[in-house]
Order: C-alpha cells, then structure tokens, then sequence
C-alpha cells in the first residue's frame, strides 16, 4: 500500500513541477530557469512544513506523510529532501557535514551532469 501512495504522489508532484514550469516560462519568460526555482524553493517550504507538522502533531499519519514527502516532493523537485537534510544537519551544530553535504552534491553533480554529456558524445558523435 505504501509503495501505491508513493508512486501516487509521485504523479502528483510531477504533474505540478510541469505545471509550475509552463506557467513561469509564460510569466516570466525563458532568460532565467523560475519555474526551477520556484519548484526548488517552494518544494523546500513544503518539505519540511509536512515533516515538522508530522513530527510534532498528529495532523498528518506516517502513511500520508511517506506519500506527501517521498511522493508529492520526490515528484516536485528532488532539492526538498536535500535542502531538508542539510538543513537538519545545520540544526544540530553538525557543520562539516552540511558543509561537506553542499560541496560534494553540487560538484559532484555538475561533474557527472558533464561526464554525462562527455560519454553521449562519444558514444554518438558530435
């Protein structure tokens, strides 16, 4: 059953990062990534806003909450739970692991977002 609430929220969220990125390339045009941001931003809000509410009330049961953050956020935007796990990395004092945590996901992603690139040109031409 879980599993099902999870890729039902995944749909949901994936749905709502395309809708949210067609409405800003409309608003604000194609110069800057918004819709991006604004998922990216939005998503982090929302993120922790369900994990603090879930961990502090009982407004909100395990089950939903696996569906809303793994789901509903996995869908939106992946940066929520990154931005979550930094954040609570930072709450409790443990700064080198945040630190660490930035460094090695940024780097480590442009580095393989071009190693990427790198292996389809070689593998394709260009």
């Amino acid at each position: 059953m879980r599993l099902t609430l999870i890729c039902l929220g995944g749909a949901i969220g994936t749905g709502a990062r395309y809708l949210t990125s067609i409405w800003a390339l409309a608003t604000f045009g194609a110069a800057f990534p918004f819709g991006t941001l604004i998922v990216n931003v939005l998503g982090s809000f929302l993120i922790a806003f369900i994990v603090e509410t879930a961990g502090s009330t009982n407004a909100i049961s395990p089950d939903v909450r696996l569906m809303l953050t793994a789901g509903v956020m996995g869908g939106f935007t992946t940066y929520s739970a990154f931005n979550f796990e930094t954040s609570g990395y930072l709450r409790m004092g443990q700064w080198t692991t945040a630190v660490a945590n930035v460094g090695v996901t940024l780097f480590g992603c442009l580095a393989a977002g071009f190693a990427g690139v790198a292996l389809a040109r070689v593998m394709f031409g260009r």
